[in-house]
């Protein structure tokens, strides 16, 4: 999985940057660093990396600038690694672009087990359809099914559906899943989402008072996991 992979870490702490190095090249990750935001968009322009690291607070562009402005020319995984663990912080990194969050000080085996996760993880669909672990979503038909098995869903359950299962392993917060599903009216609606996901467990998850696909975050937004 590392082989060849590119990692942009963007921090302003050098103690930071000098352990970064030596554990992803411990891994034979190719990496680049970068002091700030804007410097970091200049790397990532002009080397393009696999995935992107960076801290919140930085001068001049800080991290959810960083995340704000890469979202809109890339996919790129972003994981964001901070000594902020207010869940305010995590989900303004979220609802900037962030697909993961990682608290400083943090254990060497754990980031590298979101690297992988995150590098896995399907960023963008094009295709007819989706096979994704248990989960058979077919676009044109308007068709789901679960370990073989056809379920019905309702438009706005298969669209919320078929928008997890593009973001596979991914926390997606309650605003984000709220606009793509409703639309911008509906930020503040969490009740209208937490509806949605019930009946959607009830519809694919065995026991839909322990789901295993749907996972919630607390106060957060929620988790897809094809493959449990």
């Amino acid at each position: 999985m590392s082989e060849n992979k590119k990692i942009l870490v963007v921090d302003d702490e050098t103690q930071i940057i000098r352990v970064m190095r030596r554990i992803l090249s411990a891994h034979q990750y190719e990496i680049r660093t970068a002091g700030d935001g804007e410097s970091g968009i200049e790397v990532f322009q002009s080397w393009m990396p696999d995935l992107v690291i960076t801290d919140l607070q930085m001068p001049n562009v800080d991290g959810l600038e960083l995340c704000r402005h890469l979202r809109k020319i890339s996919a790129v995984p972003i994981i964001v690694l901070s000594v902020r663990n207010e869940e305010k912080a995590i989900v303004e990194a979220l609802d900037a672009g962030a697909d993961d969050y990682v608290t400083k000080p943090f254990g060497t085996n754990e980031l590298l087990a979101r690297i992988r996760a995150n590098l896995r993880r399907v960023t963008e669909k094009t295709a007819d359809f989706i096979k994704a672990g248990d989960f058979y979503i077919d676009f044109s038909a308007h068709k789901v099914s679960v370990c073989g098995d056809e379920i019905h869903l309702t438009p706005k359950e298969f669209e919320l559906l078929a928008f997890l299962a593009n973001h596979p392993h991914k926390v997606l917060t309650h605003t984000v899943l709220l606009k793509k599903v409703w639309g911008n009216y509906y930020t503040e609606s969490p009740e209208a989402l937490r509806v949605l996901v019930g009946s959607l467990r009830k519809k694919i998850e065995k026991d839909s008072s322990h789901p295993k696909y749907i996972l919630t975050e607390p106060w957060i937004g929620y988790r897809f996991i094809p493959n449990p």
